[in-house]
């Protein structure tokens, strides 16, 4: 339809070929398909010249309309998806997003006044689906299911603990040390894997404390209870504050990674923007 616009417009294939890059033989006959599917000619051809017919005078005021109100729809939705607009349903995980990802959602948030936002913050497996969340932020491997899995990061642990502790306990020299430290973990996770640029060891480590909260690991720590294995980013308000110091700087953990889960590859600008977004900033870290 927009192409026979083109051409009752030049009143020329050959026009009609210049204005859209469509090599003049392709325009030729995709209006011929065009006819053969209305059942009526639109165009009568010489060799010199071509002219509407009747029934193509009708279609060409009609199709204009059209063929503008599309293009119009088409300006607005590149409007939408410069500047996105509505409501942004996400899932966020617990400790990481309220230690760490909200300045980074105040920083999107003043980038898209436009956008509103409903923030899931729990550790429970959503339906995507079925609670029609747009998008759920999740650490660690990505579950094998039907859910669209984009990694936005992988965030290297690293060893902390107190002043306080280090006074009391001493400071390791070695992972081979924290065998004989107090080390703060998950159930899942007492089998700590280090990596140097030259090295790799696995330490097995214990002590008084296991749970599965970041949040209350990285307080334990500060109150002197011990040697904690975390992303930089988790405590990086106590480093600044002098509450924790780094262990073996020259060590990090297996990094830990942070995808975005979604239902389908096909996103509304909104959600695409905040993907992209986090995995811009994210990335930087990683």
């Amino acid at each position: 339809m927009a192409l026979f616009v083109e051409v009752a417009k030049a009143m020329s294939f050959r026009g009609a070929a210049d204005a859209t890059g469509i090599p003049n033989s392709t325009v030729s006959r995709r209006i011929s398909g065009l006819e053969k599917a209305i059942g009526l000619r639109l165009l009568n051809r010489t060799t010199r010249k071509i002219e509407l017919t009747e029934a193509g005078q009708l279609y060409y005021e009609s199709c204009k309309r059209i063929v503008e109100e599309a293009r119009l729809a088409h300006e607005q939705l590149g409007e939408m998806l410069a500047q996105p607009t509505g409501l942004l349903r996400a899932s966020l995980p617990v400790d990481f997003a309220t230690i760490f990802l909200v300045p980074l959602i105040v920083e999107f948030a003043g980038l898209y006044p436009g956008i509103n936002f409903e923030f899931d913050v729990t550790p429970r497996k959503i339906d995507l689906v079925s609670e029609r969340f747009d998008v759920a932020i999740r650490m660690g491997e990505p579950p094998d299911s039907n859910l669209i899995a984009r990694k936005l990061a992988n965030l290297p642990g690293k060893l902390y603990a107190s002043p306080g502790y280090i006074e009391r306990a001493g400071e390791p020299a070695h992972p081979s040390d924290l065998d004989q430290h107090e080390c703060i973990g998950f159930p899942q996770s007492r089998l700590w894997t280090l990596h140097s640029d030259t090295e790799t060891i696995e330490v097995a480590v214990g002590g008084r404390f296991v749970l599965n909260n970041v949040g209350m690991t990285r307080r334990l720590a500060t109150l002197d209870m011990g040697v904690i294995l975390v992303p930089e980013q988790i405590v990086a308000e106590d480093l600044a504050s002098g509450r924790l110091c780094p262990l073996l700087p020259h060590w990090r953990g297996t990094p830990v990674s942070v995808y975005a889960l979604t239902e389908t590859r096909l996103l509304p600008a909104k959600t695409q923007r905040f993907i992209e977004f986090l995995r811009e900033r994210l990335g930087q870290i990683g």
